[in-house]
């Protein structure tokens, strides 16, 4: 069952960056600083959105860097984006044996630049979206 989690965790990391360039428009990186699975430390990952009509659907994944270690995480987040102003929207972190619902909002900062929150049980953060 562990192997499982494991495999699906990489590839929610690896399947956005094997997508073809012509798709560019819909890749991402984010860099974020919360608490998570009891730790305070920094999440470094990438997704891809999925866009329609405003609304977005983004799988993606990176590392949790907390205390000196390293905990690989997936999540997947759908959003509305409201023209020219903020994302409002909902996801599920996966790492390790823990699954966290949260909400999420991010604000353009410049375009493709977002200054982001993540807010649920247990699980908080804040940081900068490139991308999407």
């Amino acid at each position: 069952m562990k192997m499982n989690r494991m495999a699906a965790l990489g590839l929610l990391i690896v399947a956005p960056l094997m997508a073809p360039a012509a798709h560019a428009e819909g890749l991402g990186a984010e860099v974020n600083y919360g608490r998570a699975d009891g730790h305070w430390g920094t999440e470094i990952g990438a997704g891809y959105a999925l866009d329609m009509a405003g609304f977005s659907l983004t799988p993606g994944g990176g590392v949790y860097l907390r205390d000196g270690d390293t905990k690989l995480y997936g999540r997947v987040e759908a959003a509305y984006t409201i023209p020219m102003s903020v994302s409002i929207g909902a996801g599920v972190r996966f790492s390790g044996d823990n699954t966290r619902p949260y909400a999420t909002l991010a604000m353009p900062l410049i375009p493709k630049l977002r200054a982001k929150a993540n807010v649920g049980p247990k699980y908080y953060s804040v940081g900068l979206t490139l991308g999407y």
